[in-house]
């Protein structure tokens, strides 16, 4: 299975547990703040420690094509900031708000993730199966059945799961027959890839 480490490129410190580790992706929440690509969830400014930069965070990659971006918000300014910067950048997208996409157009070195954290988004992208852009989605594990991941599989999809943060998740993903799943627990994404 595919394992990715959620939200562990948030923070300088965490950043360089996962890449330490050999999880697959490492994600990343990217926010526009101030004309600044900030990387953090939830409110950025009520931290006590200032949000790194998307620079600092690809200086801190160097080079590791493992990070996956989740480009945050309704406007799709995020997108068009980060597109200008990633221009020769091999990485993974992922965007609840799939009009992100478009800021990056027909690149090839970006693999873009459809994300689907609600009933709505999930029926709008299973309306949207056989388009030749979905080639992965991340859906919130409890929308799921394996009648519905077959049906994206099928298609030639990839399924990601989210959240699994216990043994008992992954066993659930893997009855749901998903492609990989994401979680915050490194010592057990760590460990998914080599049970028997």
């Amino acid at each position: 299975m595919l394992t990715v480490a959620h939200r562990a490129g948030n923070r300088v410190a965490d950043l360089r547990a996962a890449l330490a580790s050999d999880v697959d992706l490492i994600e990343a929440d990217v926010h526009l703040r101030a004309g600044t690509l900030q990387i953090g969830h939830g409110i950025l400014g009520r931290r006590l420690v200032p949000a790194p930069t998307l620079d600092e965070i690809l200086a801190v990659m160097d080079g590791d094509p493992r990070l996956l971006l989740d480009l945050k918000g309704l406007s799709t300014a995020v997108a068009t900031a980060a597109a200008a910067m990633l221009v020769d950048t091999p990485v993974a997208l992922s965007a609840r708000n799939w009009r992100m996409f478009d800021a990056f157009g027909p690149r090839q070195r970006l693999w873009r993730i459809y994300a689907a954290g609600n009933r709505w988004e999930l029926h709008r992208l299973r309306e949207r199966i056989g388009h030749p852009s979905i080639r992965a989605v991340s859906v919130r594990r409890r929308l799921l059945t394996p009648a519905v991941v077959a049906e994206l599989r099928g298609h030639g999809i990839t399924v990601l799961v989210w959240p699994v943060s216990s043994k008992a998740a992954v066993a659930d993903a893997r009855r749901l027959g998903a492609s990989g799943v994401i979680g915050k627990n490194l010592a057990l994404l760590e460990g998914i890839n080599r049970q028997p």
